[in-house]
């Protein structure tokens, strides 16, 4: 409804009661006020997205010679087997970050401490699906998540990398931050010894949703470990791991400072 169709209500409701405005010249002020905080949070996502964009692009730099990059797809050696994850520049969500890379290379080089043998492992956000086949060899039965379009990408990288190498097959599902979570993962029916996040904090407006998703799934007295592995961007992302840190018992697992990459495990508070 129109703000001009408000005030002849108004004024057709009570003809006799004069209408009361503000000053012209203050109206324009805090007009002009609300058009620049407007214009800057338009340049400021427009910039964070510049970030992201340009970080897609020159992330392989980063990485070699662990990581050879070619059009479209990346190949790896994981869990003593060569990985070909096929990309997309359409999203954020078909793309390799590299908190993912340092969650897979951190679970491969530490077997023994985050043991995924036969373990329950819940992935969200999980993108072009690195983390989850990196699981899925090093013996885990995996549950990879993300947005429904994300889903085919993911799936066919699951099962281009897991066919016949794994003790479990991988299994996919759709998922959105915060949405239905107790209808379609019911606790205890869906329980996991781990859930692992990658590069999910970034530019995007769902952080209380992933919040809320995580505290979902890693329950007081569930004893699930959350592995989460970020790269350090923005200062939402501070404020999102001061949240987190204030529900979570957490560990800073290793950190890599010229990345600005951090690996954390986390248990739920009582």
């Amino acid at each position: 409804m129109s703000e001009h169709f408000l005030v002849l209500m108004d004024r057709s409701a009570a003809v006799s009661q004069p209408v009361r405005q503000r000053p012209a010249g203050k109206k324009r002020e805090e007009d002009g006020e609300k058009e620049v905080e407007k214009r800057g949070t338009i340049i400021k996502a427009l910039t964070d997205q510049k970030v992201m964009a340009t970080e897609a692009l020159s992330r392989r730099n980063i990485w070699e010679p662990s990581v050879y990059y070619a059009l479209g797809n990346e190949s790896f050696y994981f869990a003593g087997h060569d990985i070909s994850i096929r990309e997309s520049m359409d999203t954020y969500g078909a793309l390799i970050w590299p908190g993912a890379i340092a969650l897979c290379q951190f679970l491969d080089n530490n077997q023994q401490q985050v043991n995924l043998m036969d373990k329950a492992v819940l992935e969200i956000g999980a993108g072009t699906g690195l983390v989850s086949v990196v699981a899925s060899l090093l013996g885990a039965w995996v549950t990879a998540t993300d947005l429904p379009d994300i889903l085919s990408n993911l799936t066919f990288n699951l099962l281009r990398n897991t066919k016949g190498r794994c003790r479990y097959t991988p299994q996919v599902s759709a998922l959105s931050w915060g949405r239905d979570l107790d209808r379609d993962f019911p606790y205890p029916s869906y329980h996991y010894d781990y859930v692992l996040a990658a590069d999910v904090v970034y530019h995007h407006n769902c952080l209380e949703e992933l919040l809320k998703t995580m505290c979902h799934f890693c329950r007081p007295g569930s004893q699930t470990a959350l592995l989460w592995a970020n790269k350090i961007r923005f200062q939402s992302d501070l404020r999102f791991t001061e949240c987190f840190e204030s529900s979570f018992n957490t560990t800073l697992l290793i950190e890599l400072p010229q990345q600005e990459i951090r690996i954390y495990k986390a248990i739920a508070k009582e």
